[in-house]
């Protein structure tokens, strides 16, 4: 439980206005690079690829593109701010201070989520001023919390296990971004071989995406029971993964 609300209060907010300070960096490239993709695949390959369950291709893809716009975000924020701390030597001073090992991981955590929701909430807003129709606002707004809270956890156990810029690239490069785009973001699983679908339905990202498409154009590879109970017990997998390796301080005490 938290006991220290001023220095929880604290934390958490610096965690918040670390990327809001720099929002040129932190939400800006995030629109563009989004709306590149929806240019690129979305424009160009629409003649190719007319539709996909029912929905054209244009619209089809925006959901997987908003949802890789949250987790790059969401991951980067915590992992970043964790590693940052350890190189400067500053991770020690933090760790003096009268806070648990819950009370900080969640302080990263949030401020994770914050930067993964504002970007999520934006795309969205661009998606729907495409054309994007949403079912259900109130579910896709908590799926695309849920994906941001999962995701800096994810992001904040990464950050304590990286020792260098080098192996979070790794880490964020030949993991987070392969998975992401095997998660269906440009199409449905249905279009893959056998072996391929089997190995997406163990891919987290392939759950994340088809929950935001089911609550936003009402179509999914799977159905929003699997989807959402995968979602949840991902999110509080990642959660308590992250707060268990903070309370051992592997890696993050020296």
């Amino acid at each position: 439980m938290i006991k220290n609300w001023v220095g929880f209060y604290t934390l958490s907010s610096r965690e918040i206005m670390r990327f809001f300070s720099v929002w040129r960096q932190t939400i800006i490239p995030g629109i563009i690079t989004t709306l590149l993709y929806i240019f690129v695949f979305g424009v160009a390959l629409e003649n190719r690829i007319s539709e996909i369950n029912g929905v054209s291709y244009k619209i089809y893809i925006l959901p997987g593109l908003l949802m890789m716009n949250v987790i790059t975000n969401a991951t980067a924020n915590s992992a970043s701010s964790m590693l940052q701390m350890k190189l400067l030597q500053t991770l020690p001073e933090l760790l003096i201070t009268p806070l648990s090992s819950l009370e900080l991981s969640l302080s990263f955590i949030i401020g994770g989520t914050i930067r993964g929701f504002v970007n999520g909430a934006l795309i969205l807003l661009i998606c729907w001023m495409a054309g994007m129709p949403i079912v259900n606002l109130p579910l896709t707004l908590l799926f695309i919390f849920l994906v941001s809270w999962s995701f800096s956890s994810l992001g904040l156990f990464v950050g304590q296990l990286s020792d260098s810029w080098d192996q979070l690239a790794l880490i964020q490069n030949f993991v987070i971004t392969p998975f992401s785009f095997l998660g269906g973001i440009f199409y449905s699983i249905k279009m893959l071989p056998a072996w391929a679908m089997t190995l997406s339905q163990v891919n987290p990202i392939y759950y994340a995406i088809c929950a935001l498409r089911e609550s936003t154009l009402g179509v999914s590879d799977t159905s929003l029971i699997i989807s959402s109970t995968f979602l949840v017990f991902f999110t509080i997998s990642t959660t308590i993964l992250a707060v268990q390796l903070m309370a051992t301080g592997r890696k993050i005490r020296f």
